[in-house]
């Protein structure tokens, strides 16, 4: 707990350290303790119950060409594993939008089959509105890609936590 709180305190006194008209910080990960991250089915076993939570969003992603559309939203449970996959795709465990090339050009080789077990799906409806009912108490990554009219398309993620009622999200 101290080390984590340590870690803490150094972010927030290098961020108060910024000078004006500087580029900003990188957003800080989330701390995972180190050798915790294989790919086990226990971790991810809470994400199949059901439950009383839900999550209602939007995607409003928007960039030079006007907004973009979505067409299948990924919900993904957090454990050591995805927090992990998250770091490396998007180099972040909190929320990111990149070009796809650049998310699929870190993806590892190595990728559990049965990592698609726990993940949920749902579809956007025409105006990038998505839902996902029935969820257990917990960290989620809500996960999509951004099509726009023309140009390129982008990755979205953005991770949430249920508590037992419903949790509006937009992505953008």
């Amino acid at each position: 707990m101290k080390r984590i709180l340590l870690v803490g305190l150094a972010a927030s006194a290098l961020a108060a350290c910024e000078t004006a008209g500087g580029p900003p910080a990188p957003p800080t990960p989330a701390y995972v303790p180190p050798g915790n991250e294989a790919f086990r089915d226990s971790d991810f076993a809470w994400s199949t119950a059901s439950g009383a939570g839900s999550i209602s969003g939007v995607l409003a992603f928007r960039g030079p060409g006007g907004a973009y559309s979505c067409s299948d939203v990924i919900l993904a449970p957090e454990t050591p594993w995805s927090r992990a996959r998250m770091r490396i795709l998007y180099l972040s465990t909190t929320q990111a939008a990149m070009p796809v090339d650049e998310v699929k050009g870190r993806t590892p080789p190595e990728h559990s089959a049965d990592y698609a077990r726990y993940a949920r799906k749902a579809t956007c409806d025409a105006s990038g509105a998505f839902s996902f009912t029935g969820l257990p108490n917990g960290s989620w990554y809500v996960i999509t890609v951004a099509t726009p009219a023309s140009g390129s398309k982008m990755a979205v993620m953005r991770r949430v936590t249920t508590a037992g009622g419903p949790i509006r999200v937009t992505l953008r």
